[in-house]
Formats: structure tokens, C-alpha cells, sequence
């Protein structure tokens, strides 16, 4: 059996096939990107000039994804990839793509790894911050739509706690509902 954490080397013959060494047959741009995929890293060389066409072969793969409407990259990242060839930002373009892909992948890691060991949402980290985020989007959005009238400047009593208060969800919950509510009335208005 193979070494999964070996990269593979591809060899591309004058005939533009391309050749892998570890399985010793030829491969297509398909199998290689999902070698890829896979976790496997790859060295595509030119047999003749000992070139590494790694790079030239990875872009082809994005390209033919792109192309079939698997679109990953937002159109003002890809003018923006293109401007960064004739600017300065170059110099700086690579080391933030490359930053921001391991932290999608730390961030991806650490997910799987709370999710394998607790299906509970409430023990990923940060859950409670992007729930307080998730709280004010709804509020900004619902304005004073949400259900609670906005009190008075001549009201000065509150209102006394609920014994029992709702969890944050069920507040959501509710929140939504309400919304959906209105929003229907507003369609069967027009």
C-alpha cells in the first residue's frame, strides 16, 4: 500500500500525457484533482526539461471547475486575483491567500473535531458570541417588528421578569416566527 503522506510525483510526457510513478499508469486532470481531494499533495514535472508544472496544472483544474459552474471564487476575487498581478499587492496577495486557507482549515479541523466528540452546538468555541451576533442581525433587521411593543419615553414602570425566562432560542424562535407572521400579511396585502 502507498505512503498517503508522500507526495506523488506526475510526470508529463512529451505527448502532453501525464504519467504517475507511485501507481505506474496514466492519469487525467479529473483523477488528479481528486487525488487532490483526497488530502494527497502532487509534483507534476516535464519528463524532458525537469520543469515543475505543478502550478500550471493546479490552475488548469480550477479552471475546468470554474468553467463547469462549480463556482468557488466570487467574480471581485477573481478581478481582484487579476489586479494583484499588475500592483504592488502582489508581494502580499499570496501570503494572505495562503493565511486565510489555513485558518479555513484550522477553523474546519476544529469544527470536526467538536462535532465528532459532542453533537452539542452550544460546546463549539465562539458559539455563544456568533449567537449574541446572530441576536443583533435579528434584532437590526426585524427593527420594532419583533413582536414586543417599544415602550413609551412616557412609560417609566418595567414590566416584571418572567418566572420561567425563554432560552435564547426559544427567543429566536419566536422572534422568526413573528416575522414570518408579518412578512405573510405584508404578501397578502400587495
Amino acid at each position: 500500500m502507498a505512503d498517503k503522506t508522500s507526495t506523488i510525483l506526475i510526470k508529463r510526457y512529451a505527448s502532453r500525457r501525464l504519467y504517475n510513478t507511485q501507481t505506474s499508469d496514466y492519469v487525467t486532470l479529473e483523477e488528479i484533482g481528486a487525488l487532490i481531494a483526497a488530502g494527497r499533495d502532487v509534483q507534476i514535472i516535464d519528463l524532458k526539461t525537469g520543469d515543475d508544472l505543478t502550478r500550471q496544472y493546479l490552475l488548469q483544474i480550477i479552471s475546468e471547475h470554474e468553467s463547469r459552474g462549480e463556482n468557488v471564487l466570487p467574480l471581485n476575487v477573481l478581478t481582484d486575483l487579476v489586479r494583484s498581478y499588475t500592483t504592488q499587492a502582489q508581494s502580499v496577495v499570496p501570503d494572505f491567500l495562503a493565511m486565510s486557507f489555513e485558518m479555513l482549515r484550522d477553523g474546519h479541523s476544529k469544527a470536526s473535531e467538536t462535532f465528532g466528540m459532542n453533537n452539542s452546538l452550544t460546546s463549539m468555541p465562539g458559539f455563544e458570541a456568533m449567537q449574541a451576533q446572530q441576536q443583533a442581525f435579528l434584532k437590526a433587521m426585524t427593527g420594532g417588528w419583533a413582536g414586543k411593543p417599544e415602550p413609551s419615553p412616557e412609560t417609566t414602570t418595567e414590566p416584571a421578569p418572567p418566572k420561567d425566562p425563554p432560552s435564547d432560542l426559544d427567543d429566536i424562535k419566536a422572534q422568526l416566527s413573528d416575522l414570518q407572521n408579518k412578512l405573510s400579511k405584508m404578501r397578502d396585502e400587495n
